[in-house]
Formats: C-alpha cells, sequence, structure tokens
C-alpha cells in the first residue's frame, strides 16, 4: 500500500470480497540518502505516502505494518541505477524494482507473515493457462493506464501468487470506488517521478550519490562525423535520442547517437542515424512461451510510451534475445527494457545491450 488510490481500493475490494488482508507499506530509501524535495516528498515509498496508507488501512480495519527494505533497495535499485549511467547506458529501476522488491523481497515477507498472496494497484492481468501451467501478464483494459510495460520481468513462481484487483478497471472506476468505500484519498494526485528522485532531477541525484563525480566522469568530447564539434558537461549525463540542451549549434538538428563511457565520448547526428533495424537483449524473462528458440513475429515496444512495431524475434543458445524490425525504430537505448507482446499478452521481455 503505497497510500494512493489504486493500492489502497485495491484492499478495500479485497476486505469486501471477505479476504484476511495485511497492509504493508515499504520503505525504500533513506530521506536523507536521497536529496531533492526532502520534507515536501508525495511519491509512493514516502512518508507522507506511508502515514496515508496507515489511515486507509485504520479505516478499512486491517492491520498495517511498515516494512524497511532500504538495504537491499539500496543495493539492488540505487547502485544499479547510478551504476547503469557510468556505464554509458540509460536504467530502467522500476523494472528491476518490480522483480527484485515489490515481488522478490514482499513475498519473502508475505511468508514471514503466512499470507498466500501479494495484491498490488497495478493496472494489468494475469492469465494461467492450465494446459502449459503457464502464466503471463495482459494489458489492461484501459490502455491509458496500462502498466504491462513494467512487469515483464516479474518470474513466473510470483505471479502464481499475484492478484490484481484493478483488472479491467479504468482510472476513473477506481476513483469511484475510493469515494464509495470513504477512503479519505480519492483526490489525491497520482505520482510520476521515480520514486527515490522526488524533485525528478536525475542529473542532481548522481551529483549527490557520487560525490567525485565530476573527477570520474568530467569534461569530454561531443563527437560529430568523427570530428570534436563541443565539450560535455559528464557523459551521464545525456541519453540516446536526447536534442536538449546539447550545447553546440550546427546548420540542422543534432541528437545524441552514443555514449562512450570508455572514450568520454558522446557522439551526434542527425536523426535518420537515429534509426536501428534491430537490437539485442539480455536478462531475459520469458512468459507465455517457454522458450523462443523458433524466430516468431510480435509487437515489440521499446520504452513504455511506445505504441510498438512489428519485428522477428528469437533467443540464441546464450538466451540472448534478437529482434529484427521490420521499419527501422528511433532512438534505441541500451538500458531500456525491450518487450514483446502477442495481441494483448506480454510474451516476454528483456535488457536492451
Amino acid at each position: 500500500m503505497s497510500g494512493g488510490i489504486d493500492s489502497s481500493v485495491a484492499a478495500g475490494l479485497l476486505v469486501e470480497q471477505g479476504l484476511d488482508v495485511i497492509g504493508i507499506t515499504i520503505k525504500t530509501y533513506k530521506y536523507e540518502d536521497v536529496g531533492g524535495n526532502v520534507g515536501n516528498d508525495s511519491s509512493c515509498c514516502s512518508l507522507d505516502g506511508i502515514n496515508d496508507a496507515r489511515k486507509v488501512a485504520l479505516g478499512l480495519g486491517i492491520p498495517h505494518y511498515t516494512v524497511d527494505f532500504t538495504e537491499s533497495f539500496k543495493s539492488n535499485i540505487i547502485d544499479y541505477f547510478v551504476d547503469d549511467y557510468l556505464a554509458g547506458n540509460t536504467p530502467n529501476p522500476c523494472v528491476r524494482c518490480n522483480r527484485q522488491i515489490k515481488w522478490g523481497e514482499m513475498l519473502r515477507k508475505a511468508d514471514s507473515l503466512g499470507a498466500e498472496y501479494i495484491a498490488t494497484g497495478h493496472y494489468a492481468r494475469i492469465v494461467h493457462d492450465e494446459a502449459t501451467g503457464r502464466r503471463w501478464i495482459r494489458r489492461s483494459s484501459d490502455l491509458s493506464k496500462d502498466q504491462s510495460y513494467m512487469l515483464w520481468s516479474v518470474r513466473q513462481e510470483h505471479l502464481a501468487r499475484t492478484l490484481f484487483p484493478l483488472a479491467g478497471f479504468t482510472k476513473p472506476e477506481s476513483r469511484g470506488h475510493a469515494e464509495r468505500l470513504q477512503l479519505g484519498i480519492e483526490k489525491k494526485p497520482e505520482s510520476y517521478e521515480i520514486c527515490f528522485i522526488p524533485d525528478n532531477d536525475y542529473r542532481r541525484f548522481l551529483r549527490d550519490a557520487v560525490p567525485d563525480l565530476d573527477q570520474r566522469v568530467g569534461k569530454g568530447a561531443i563527437m560529430l562525423d568523427g570530428n570534436v564539434i563541443g565539450e560535455h558537461e559528464g557523459y551521464p549525463f545525456y541519453t540516446v535520442g536526447q536534442r536538449k540542451g546539447l550545447g553546440v549549434a550546427h546548420s540542422e538538428p543534432l541528437f545524441v547517437l552514443n555514449v562512450l563511457p570508455d572514450q568520454n565520448i558522446v557522439e551526434l547526428g542527425t536523426a535518420e542515424k537515429l534509426d536501428k533495424a534491430s537490437l539485442t537483449a539480455h536478462s531475459v524473462n520469458l512468459l507465455k512461451y517457454a522458450d523462443l528458440r523458433d524466430p516468431q513475429r510480435f509487437m515489440v515496444k521499446i520504452r513504455y510510451k511506445d505504441d510498438g512495431a512489428p519485428a522477428l524475434c528469437y533467443t540464441d543458445a546464450e538466451g540472448i534475445l534478437h529482434v529484427e524490425f521490420d521499419e527501422p525504430r528511433r532512438a534505441i537505448a541500451r538500458g531500456q527494457s525491450v518487450v514483446l507482446y502477442d495481441g494483448d499478452d506480454v510474451v516476454g521481455g528483456g535488457i536492451i545491450q
């Protein structure tokens, strides 16, 4: 329970169904460690969120516990986030958090409490094929709130112990249930920033997290067609596809094509050079099918706000996912998630390499 509308309504609906419900709010970071907007923090997992979740649980008549996951979150999520930027990638911490914290750590806590399932306020559905025994994520019926892209990495055995009470709901319907249940949070705004960067300024966060950042990744060359055309302020502050804030002038618009940490170079180019026809991905997690050794065609998303595009997909002997698009895609970024869809079903995904 984050203290927001979705998880609060999920809890309320389960109580109405007669289930034995325990409310859990996780503390994921130490506020003094992350900086930015401290004391006015409304994100999930924040102090305000913990207090709101406790009030909702009290109103529903269920026990509520706040669980400290800060150590695991620091090592598995925050350190990864920093390291990935230092490696020239564009990390996706929410995907990693879902797999390792919101499911992995939470199910360990559920076991300690004797709880059979965990339930969340995600807008997605779970499908179980009894013939194959496999479970997978299916897109929400409300595509404007669909969160299936962020859930591709959740393990099969974890989906077997998961409930999505808001499956099939729209956001207005959830707000309506919040009013009906008199939860007291029905007018609460949504939170979109990364939870441990409440001011939404990842550059400030990296500087705070790595005190010697300027010495480690200090100024270097901005290159265009092999020529130096400027100086960057630190390569982790640039991402593939970025156009604004490059600090260089040119006769036509330029974009970040690549970040090369080993050479301390940010490579720029014109828009058409952002187009790539294929990608590979590691850390693959397959949901709907046991393997993809035989090439199959799917709709493939390369970022959260992406309509997807048709591609031929297969995994090789080392488990690396290969995706070959019918038409080149723009600004494929290392570190982001690639997610395969079979209609509304999530086939699986991986981390773009």
